[in-house]
């Protein structure tokens, strides 16, 4: 029987990741961390460590000194390959960034991102109203990383409006390169001329029948480069027209790419993600405690929405390891079950969360959820039942 999508283990994360390969019966590392931890709004966190000393350590420092060692435990719970994204706001992002930049290298931050879950903002306060969080990424080690920080949601066709009479539609993008770094003294090699017919469109990189000579230039006329090399286009010539165009001196012919919206049947196009999420495309507050109120009802007042953590697993491989110790309602959890029916995927989830009482009174009090973790494994069973994958709690 194929392992479960979802496993759920109950217990304070500062306890139970040294001891998770135990626990779960499988050493192997995780691809991708993704933790919400508690925010610190200056009211105290669950997670009271023995960390204020005399009581004379400020909020910042206590709310640190709580991360820090499940940072670290985290980090050697992460594959070489691997990448961890944490959820925070203003009130630690500094804190968090410079613990991160200490922990796991200012060299392995690959992103800070701003992620707009509130588009209206919040009315409530003094100042700006806020409608933002960020979102910190790092590497376990960038060189070897397997995150991709592209997706193909964020390609538009309406960016490649040419089309083939076979339906293939793709954009001309100038084969010079247009960055004046590159020129024929930093790039030598890519500094030769290529012979183009203007008139049925063919490139070689050798003369032929009415072809002319063609040399790349900048707009202004200085000599340019190409941006591949004489073997890359004697490989592609099909993915290259030769065309007239005008430039400041008047007519000239240039030589363009055929840049197409999908090159073969089986790899879709991708575009590099901006560090800009906004709500209309991962979700926002709202649109995550809908969803959690469709599967377990209005028990849990700031759910992260799954297609934040969607875009995140998007990144990463379709059977990457997934370790999420802050797991609060199962967002990520329920996330992984909602990538793996839609692409096939066959990804898995570790969640760890602590039996935090719910607030007296609450929804989630009244509800019958005694405490955070039973709202957890209620969502991921409720998970297994409607998505599908197989749900497993472990004992600590």
């Amino acid at each position: 029987m194929a392992d479960p999508w979802n496993t759920f283990v109950e217990g304070d994360n500062l306890d139970v990741l040294p001891r998770l390969a135990t626990i779960t019966g499988d050493a192997a590392p995780y691809d991708l961390v993704y933790i919400d931890p508690p925010y610190n709004t200056g009211n105290d966190f669950a997670y009271r460590d023995d960390i204020r000393g005399d009581g004379t350590t400020d909020r910042h420092q206590a709310w640190v000194a709580m991360m820090r060692p499940r940072l670290e435990a985290a980090r050697e719970l992460l594959a070489p390959t691997g990448a961890i994204a944490v959820s925070i706001d203003d009130n630690e992002a500094a804190h968090l960034r410079l613990l991160m930049d200490e922990l796991y290298g200012e060299e392995q931050r690959l992103a800070q991102v701003v992620v707009n879950l509130n588009a209206k903002g919040r009315q409530l306060g003094r100042g700006f109203a806020t409608s933002h969080e960020y979102l910190l990424v790092y590497a376990r080690d960038a060189r070897r990383c397997v995150l991709d920080a592209s997706s193909s949601e964020t390609v538009d066709e309406r960016d490649f409006p040419l089309e083939t009479p076979d339906g293939r539609r793709f954009r001309h993008l100038p084969l010079r390169n247009t960055n004046k770094k590159f020129n024929p003294v930093t790039a030598r090699t890519l500094h030769f001329s290529v012979w183009g017919d203007p008139e049925t469109g063919e490139v070689r990189t050798a003369p032929f029948g009415a072809a002319v000579e063609i040399t790349p230039v900048f707009g202004d006329g200085t000599a340019a480069v190409w941006r591949w090399s004489r073997p890359r286009i004697d490989e592609r010539p099909d993915d290259l027209v030769c065309r007239r165009i005008k430039g400041r001196e008047g007519e000239r012919v240039d030589v363009f790419q055929r840049d197409w919206l999908h090159r073969d049947e089986t790899g879709g196009r991708r575009k590099k993600l901006t560090t800009i999420w906004l709500a209309a495309e991962v979700g926002s507050t709202d649109t995550a405690v809908a969803e959690l109120k469709e599967i377990v009802g209005h028990v849990f007042e700031s759910p992260k929405p799954t297609g934040l953590i969607r875009r995140l697993l998007g990144t990463m491989p379709d059977d990457a390891r997934v370790l999420d110790f802050f797991a609060g309602s199962g967002t990520t959890g329920h996330a992984v079950a909602l990538q793996n029916a839609a692409d096939g995927g066959t990804r898995r989830c570790t969640s760890v969360n602590s039996a935090e009482p719910t607030r007296t009174g609450s929804n989630a009090q009244l509800a019958g959820y005694a405490t955070v973790a039973d709202i957890t494994r209620a969502r991921l069973q409720a998970v297994a039942d409607t998505v599908g994958g197989g749900y497993q709690e472990l004992a600590p």
